[in-house]
């Protein structure tokens, strides 16, 4: 038997002539007040500020902007690709133009994926309050969407982008347009004869109902038919009891399924008729399969659900690399957006490089190369109001020090300053620790790994490092240690593990390593984390800022958990008295390797990408990737392999 998932697929939907509209948002004053529009300052640097009239269309899923320059050409962005509204100078950018905005009327939308963020200055304080709210409303009412309105919604975006005459009809050349943005490479004899037919009235151009029976004919799949019809009596439908078989049989679910069946079909089911009947049609059934519930990852692992009170040894910590730049680094942006957005993604350890800097205040960049510079006070401040929106266990800043003694008093002044009480500068509870403390512990507190460097330490009244009694790798150290042999990061740890795997490993099971990304990796790309982890170490540094396999992988082992940076180690990797070598598994007492054998049934990946028509606005919205990589889901079977061996 097999689990069967479905990574992604389009359904049945129906294109409302009317707007979709939102229970309250007639009576919701600030909703209207976006619908009428504002005039508001664009701001993308102390120097780039410029006018544009923002509104918020009748759909209430999509606001455009213009200048007055460009006449009737509008950028827009959808509402769904908005991920959160800060409110006052919360951006980098807004804090430059501080002394010129007051943080009342100043605002940032956070868009999701890589898109760059959007600061807005207001003419007026209420006039912010209103599309702060409102945002956050219709961000709300996205959130609450079920399945078919979510579907809905979003297939109506696209036929709205591929309507370029605004008609309401789509002709030929339109719907090729439509395949382009969808990144959907097909041959164009076959998409016009699906077009053809579904051009039933044989007008030329699909209307509403036409679309949509293009749409079904563009995306069925057959595989899914299949397996849908060995389930299904008639081939047209599940009954509940068909539903039960394959819940058992394929998703290998056993508790109470009687029940869970019936809440599927009320819950996915578009048909009212098939719901009296108490049975599932194929659009029902995609319409599951595409859901969070459908989904191969086991949902008993999506809380926070292993012993959060061992050693931090004993765990892999979600760390970042560079964290402060978003591109490469040679030339790149250095930005605090690059801590946001790491804690955000549940990231435990982020690295700051510190270097003196003028009118005696320390900056953060990536030395000797031309990357920008941010002030160090800037990123405490970064990490102090992000650090536990996520996840409440504790954050290591790890600071790679080349400031002056001088500057590093400063530094310890922003650190105590900015980070209070949620600093730890002592042994916890005043008590000597015969082993590292736990993630349950440091609860709601932010260490500092730095090298013992006169001024920083003394400020800050001991490093914590030593009141832990560990040791963590350190980037200077090693530099200084083999500086005429630099290794690639694979080669270092490779090394260790050829020469005495066990004992690095076992080394690992009472102290914390950090490993990086070779600074040959001048691109910021990854290694695959995967090699480190094997040899136990916890803090496996990767750039998050790019996208990749290595990030994967990454993202694929911190999903579990509750998505909190911290995932248990094996057992095998924690115990003092076992000599597991990564090199050798073999050895090992009671070795009995597992094969996992994954059958993919279907697979859709669409990249849908959007270009703005403006020059001057000119930016790329949210691709959105609908895939699952199998290899993060073999990471999170890590304690169920564990206990099979």
């Amino acid at each position: 038997m097999f689990a069967f998932t479905f990574l992604r697929t389009m359904l049945y939907f129906f294109i409302c002539d009317d707007c979709l509209f939102y229970t309250g948002s007639q009576g919701d004053d600030n909703l209207q007040a976006m619908l009428v529009g504002a005039m508001m300052r664009k701001i993308k640097s102390r120097n780039w500020k410029k006018q544009r009239y923002f509104k918020l269309e009748d759909d209430f899923m999509t606001i455009w902007y213009q200048s007055k320059k460009t006449g009737n050409i509008r950028s827009t962005f959808s509402v769904n690709d908005v991920e959160a509204v800060r409110e006052g100078h919360q951006s980098e950018v807004l804090l430059s133009i501080a002394d010129e905005f007051p943080p009342d009327r100043c605002f940032t939308l956070v868009f999701r994926g890589r898109r760059g963020n959007l600061d807005l200055v207001a003419e007026s304080a209420e006039e912010a309050q209103s599309w702060i709210w409102g945002m956050r409303k219709l961000i709300e009412n996205v959130e609450n969407m079920g399945e078919r309105e979510k579907l809905d919604q979003w297939i109506g975006e696209w036929f709205k982008k591929a309507d370029k005459n605004n008609d309401g009809r789509m002709n030929f050349k339109e719907v090729q347009d439509l395949l382009k943005m969808m990144n959907v490479d097909m041959n164009e004899h076959h998409a016009h004869h699906l077009f053809t037919m579904a051009d039933k009235s044989q007008s030329g151009t699909l209307e509403n109902d036409e679309f949509v029976l293009f749409y079904k004919m563009l995306t069925q799949r057959e595989d899914v038919l299949k397996v849908f019809q060995e389930y299904s009596v008639d081939g047209q439908k599940l009954s509940q009891s068909n539903l039960e078989d394959f819940l058992r049989e394929e998703q290998l679910e056993g508790d109470d399924i009687q029940l869970h069946a019936k809440q599927l079909i009320e819950c996915y089911e578009p048909s009212d008729k098939a719901k009296r009947m108490n049975a599932m049609t194929f659009d029902g059934f995609l319409m599951y399969l595409g859901s969070a519930e459908g989904s191969i990852f086991n949902p008993q692992r999506r809380g926070i659900f292993q012993d959060m009170t061992q050693p931090l040894c004993h765990y892999f910590i979600s760390s970042s690399h560079n964290t402060y730049l978003m591109e490469d680094q040679l030339r790149g942006q250095s930005s605090v957006e690059g801590y946001i957005r790491a804690l955000s993604r549940g990231c435990r350890c982020v690295e700051v490089d510190c270097w003196d800097g003028a009118n005696g205040e320390p900056i953060v960049y990536h030395g000797h190369t031309f990357t920008s510079k941010i002030l160090f006070k800037d990123v405490v401040s970064a990490v102090g109001n992000y650090a536990f929106k996520v996840s409440q266990y504790p954050v290591i800043l790890s600071i790679e020090n080349h400031c002056s003694v001088e500057q590093q008093r400063v530094m310890a002044h922003h650190l105590n300053h900015i980070l209070g009480d949620r600093l730890l500068k002592t042994i916890l509870d005043g008590k000597a620790l015969i082993r590292l403390p736990s993630p349950e512990d440091l609860k709601g507190k932010i260490l500092v790994k730095a090298k013992k460097d006169g001024g920083l330490e003394q400020s800050l009244s001991g490093m914590v490092e030593d009141s832990l009694n560990g040791e963590v790798s350190d980037e200077d150290e090693a530099a200084e240690i083999d500086e005429d042999h630099p290794h690639h990061e694979n080669e270092s740890v490779t090394f260790l593990m050829s020469v005495s795997g066990a004992e690095f490993v076992h080394h690992n099971s009472r102290q914390l390593s950090r490993v990086y990304p070779s600074g040959f990796r001048t691109d910021s790309s990854n290694f695959n984390p995967q090699e480190m982890w094997n040899a136990g170490c916890q803090i496996v540094a990767l750039n998050f800022q790019t996208a990749g396999e290595g990030m994967d992988v990454n993202d694929g082992l911190f999903s579990q958990n509750g998505c909190c940076g911290y995932v248990l180690k094996p057992s095998f990797m924690r115990e003092a008295d076992t000599r597991f070598d990564p090199e050798m598994p073999q050895t090992r007492d009671h070795y009995h390797p597992v094969v996992l054998t994954i059958q993919l049934l279907s697979l859709l990946i669409l990249l849908l990408c959007d270009k703005a028509k403006s020059r001057d606005d000119s930016m790329d919205s949210s691709s959105f990737v609908f895939i699952t990589q199998v290899h993060t889901f073999i990471l999170s079977l890590s304690n169920t392999v564990e206990s099979l061996q």
